[in-house]
């Protein structure tokens, strides 16, 4: 019997929150009378105490401290790395066809996990601050993200206007980045490089905890008069960019809580991070969306002939219902990551790039200057930043719903 994809998904989830409530709440026999035993408690007593664990575990997190946050999210981090590392050994698997590129790009992204630990050590050794208080190193390490989506993207792009033109019969040259691994591997070379610059000038002219990142070139050069002044932690305009470019890129439904971990770090950031509960989210939503990801890759890899040496897993094995139909002849990989809008379908990868930078500068300034006006951001309510993260990560996924059941589908977003 084959389990349901989203059963899976819910049983993931539900162990993740078994996870916190084990963390945060105390047992419920600590709270029972003596004399009262599992066998006999009223109804009445078992919703008491449900309640009573559920209101600890929301003061729990409602005072929750930065150390606290960090301890809580390092297990998730570190344990999401081995579902990442199996997603991107079944996305490069022959029958998946998937361009080359695109696995470089998405392995580059360990580069970016192993290069932020150097950088956080360096804020807390350096400054006694986690990395996201320190623009400078933040800006440094984050750029390296953008360094996987872009390589990603620009892959992805390149194979599906050669698969477009090719079923339009009109004669193309297959990009080099399909068939070898070389020409993303040299731009994540060069581009890896300017992020290291960025780290190491700084680092030799003695930066402070608070210097901006890439020196606030693109700040405004002088003081708003806004309702608010902004705290000394703020991210520069450059460090927004960088964020608010790591949420276009396309999806599938397996990388949808990782699109969720991006809105979360970017919520982080726009209560100054002074919401530390959002810091374990984050990461739980990274072990999720790493998991997903590598099933995803995993169903794909079966669905295009894919035989596992290990022989069949439960709940993972392919069934009638997830054969490629005559429509899909198309390698799978490619499905998903056609969401690039068509404002941008006919640009070349320059203009592509330069569209989306200023695309992404001006929603940066809106959101870093703008939230000066407004109150919420330095009021640090924690169901306020929930709203801003499952309010559109529930939007996306019903865009994906529709568009599973109608590919004609383009959403509203």
């Amino acid at each position: 019997m084959v389990i349901p994809r989203l059963q899976i998904i819910l049983v993931i989830g539900l162990c993740v929150t078994v996870a916190v409530v084990d963390a945060f709440a105390p047992p419920i026999a600590a709270t029972r009378h003596p004399t009262t035993s599992a066998h006999n408690m009223m109804p009445a007593d078992v919703l008491q105490n449900t309640i009573m664990n559920l209101d600890h575990l929301n003061n729990s997190i409602l005072t929750m401290d930065q150390a606290a946050a960090e301890t809580l999210a390092g297990p998730f981090f570190g344990l999401s790395l081995f579902p990442y590392l199996a997603f991107l050994y079944f996305l490069d698997l022959p029958q998946n066809e998937t361009p080359k590129g695109v696995t470089v790009g998405f392995a580059t992204c360990l580069l970016f996990v192993f290069l932020t630990i150097p950088a956080a050590v360096g804020a807390k050794v350096w400054y006694g601050v986690s990395l996201a208080d320190s623009d400078w190193l933040h800006g440094s390490a984050e750029s390296l993200l953008t360094v996987t989506n872009l390589v990603t993207v620009i892959a992805f792009r390149q194979a599906l206007s050669f698969k477009e033109l090719e079923a339009d019969g009109v004669g193309a040259s297959m990009p080099e980045s399909m068939v070898s691994y070389r020409p993303m591997i040299n731009l994540v070379v060069v581009l890896t490089a300017l992020a290291g610059v960025s780290a190491f000038v700084p680092g030799f002219m003695g930066a402070e905890v608070h210097t901006p990142y890439l020196n606030g070139f693109m700040d405004i050069p002088f003081q708003l008069s806004a309702k608010h002044p902004e705290p000394e932690n703020a991210l520069t305009v450059a460090c927004w960019i960088i964020h608010i470019s790591s949420l276009w890129r396309g999806l599938t439904w397996g990388l949808l809580p990782l699109h969720s971990s991006g809105i979360t770090a970017c919520t982080y950031h726009l209560f100054y991070n002074s919401i530390p509960a959002l810091v374990p989210l984050q990461a739980m939503l990274t072990c999720l969306g790493n998991t997903t990801a590598m099933f995803a890759a995993y169903r794909i890899a079966i669905s295009n002939g894919w035989s596992a040496p290990w022989g069949g897993i439960l709940a993972l094995n392919d069934d009638d219902n997830f054969k490629t139909n005559p429509q899909e002849e198309e390698s799978q990989s490619l499905v998903g990551f056609e969401d690039l809008g068509d404002a941008l379908a006919t640009d070349n990868d320059w203009t592509f790039i330069a569209k989306l930078f200023a695309g992404c500068a001006v929603a940066s300034y809106l959101v870093k200057y703008g939230e000066l006006w407004l109150d919420f951001p330095f009021e640090s309510e924690l169901y306020l930043s929930l709203a801003f993260i499952f309010i559109p990560s529930l939007l996306n996924s019903f865009k994906w719903w529709k568009r599973s059941q109608d590919p004609t589908f383009d959403g509203w977003f």
